[in-house]
């Protein structure tokens, strides 16, 4: 007996299979989705990282890496670049004295203050420009060295084009804001790399823990510096439409890591997110195999876009303060750890015992090692006492400016008091009989004739103001408007302990 199993007709093989083709496509789409999202670049929306090796210049992680960016201060580190190998090709020395010229000094904060005229030599200048980040000290180096700021900048672009760094184009030497002045994460990792690779004898620039100008004290705006195992540079920049950069390098064993941070929230946070990249990169990432090689940082493709504008996160009127580069005491970083994201611990090494962790942002909000800040001075070079000698020369005479600006400020408040003495004078002359009636009804005439007459007698003699005040009485009648004739004649009584207040009033 055959068995006959109906297929209905109506129904084609292709519509039996249609659910199964629909979950496939589907499960393609996720697919590819999660694909574009780990192979395809993002699009810069809030910030760019990268970690390379110092050494080899691989990339250990990228993160927007080649979207160009605003570089702020830290284009001073293509500033102090082309100076110094100026110097190491003897062109100039570091003794060499600039001046301050009037461009310099109109540049915007921050900045040293200098007056035009004033001398430095290129070894503070680099010292006041890389840890203080002044703009002024910028231009001075720029047109020491370059003549001017266009040349200089010129000269900025060339090393920049030599190193590979395509992304870049300079149009000043401190970073300030300027149409056309863009970098990338990628292109500071270039720079980083060359700066140790090729002026390893000028590094100690990069991690100048604070210096000391007369009675100024100014630490490095880099945090990791003195807080962070094993950190030995290199800069900081802020302008609003950046947000908080930081290009940050740290040495332990034979392994040296750059990490680049492009457009943090704050400058605790920049300080928080490279930390916890080369942390996480020294540590070894366990799945780093699973990831493909990023290759080596010059091999990063640049991508074609607008830098982002983040002028109105950091500046605009929602954020509750103002944004600034020198935000010393940031409350961004707190003791609990509370940063947002997940933090590794970082080892804290002692011989023989254990090694402890301690969390990234409890590390930062630690105060800095104790290092003993870095003299600079103005003028030409100096060396052994002499440098103290300039220095005590120039806490001396800053102490003198501070004590001239307080007796100005005190001179100051002592004419305020006689002026506010004489309107309270005034204020008791008007509520005596002249003015109090009158203040009622109409106390807008009233006020010049009483107020004025009445304050000086008062300040002036005693008796004179008795015999102003009982003249005053007398003559209140006479002044006095039918519309205050009530008040006029229950004012003698009060008028009577009126001239003894304002008796008492000049004995104090």
């Amino acid at each position: 007996m055959q068995i006959v199993v109906p297929v209905p007709a109506s129904r084609p093989a292709s519509v039996l299979f249609a659910p199964i083709r629909f979950a496939h496509l589907l499960a393609l789409a996720a697919v590819l989705a999660l694909l574009t999202g780990l192979f395809a670049p993002r699009m810069a929306q809030a910030e760019a990282l990268l970690v390379i090796e110092a050494d080899t210049g691989k990339v250990l992680q990228a993160e927007n890496a080649t979207y160009p960016w605003y570089p702020a201060s830290v284009t001073k580190l293509m500033t102090a670049y082309v100076t110094l190998k100026a110097v190491k090709e003897g062109r100039i020395t570091l003794d060499t004295l600039f001046t301050v010229s009037p461009t310099a000094a109109a540049q915007a904060p921050s900045k040293m203050g200098f007056r035009p005229g004033t001398q430095v030599t290129v070894d503070n200048a680099m010292k006041m420009m890389m840890v203080k980040s002044a703009n002024d000290i910028a231009v001075v180096l720029a047109e020491g060295v370059g003549g001017s700021i266009d040349g200089f900048a010129e000269m900025m672009n060339k090393t920049a084009q030599r190193l590979g760094m395509t992304q870049t184009h300079y149009v000043n030497p401190n970073g300030l804001p300027a149409e056309g002045h863009v970098t990338s994460a990628r292109d500071l990792g270039i720079l980083a790399r060359a700066i140790y690779r090729d002026l390893p004898e000028y590094e100690y620039f990069m991690h100048i823990p604070a210096i000391k100008f007369g009675r100024r004290v100014t630490a490095n705006f880099n945090k990791l510096i003195g807080r962070y195992p094993g950190a030995d540079g290199m800069k900081t920049g802020f302008i609003c439409a950046s947000g908080f950069n930081l290009v940050a390098s740290a040495t332990r064993g034979n392994k040296r890591l750059i990490a680049v941070v492009l457009g943090a929230s704050s400058s605790a946070q920049r300080a928080v997110k490279a930390a916890q990249l080369l942390e996480r990169n020294f540590g070894g990432n366990k799945l780093a195999w699973l990831k493909p090689s990023l290759g080596t940082v010059e091999a990063l493709a640049p991508i074609d876009a607008s830098p982002p504008n983040l002028k109105e996160e950091m500046c605009g009127p929602r954020r509750k303060r103002p944004a600034a580069e020198n935000e010393d005491d940031d409350p961004d970083i707190v003791a609990d750890g509370s940063t947002g994201n997940a933090e590794s611990g970082v080892a804290m090494f002692a011989a023989g015992l254990p090694s402890p962790t301690i969390k990234v942002s409890d590390l930062l909000a630690m105060p800095a090692a104790a290092a003993t800040p870095v003299i600079v001075y103005t003028g030409p070079a100096r060396t052994g006492a002499a440098v103290f000698e300039a220095d005590a020369a120039e806490s001396a005479a800053q102490a003198a400016n501070v004590a001239k600006r307080k007796k100005g400020s005190k001179a100051k408040v002592a004419a305020k008091p006689a002026a506010t003495d004489s309107k309270a004078d005034a204020k008791p002359a008007a509520a005596k009989p002249a003015a109090k009636p009158d203040a009622k009804p109409k106390a807008a005439e009233h006020k010049p004739a009483a107020a004025k007459p009445a304050a000086k007698p008062v300040a002036a003699k005693p008796v004179a103001a008795k015999k102003q005040d009982a003249s005053a009485t007398s003559a209140k009648p006479a002044p006095a408007k039918p519309a205050a004739a009530k008040p006029a004649a229950a004012k003698p009584a009060a008028a009577k302990p009126a001239p003894k207040e304002a008796a008492k009033k000049p004995a104090t």
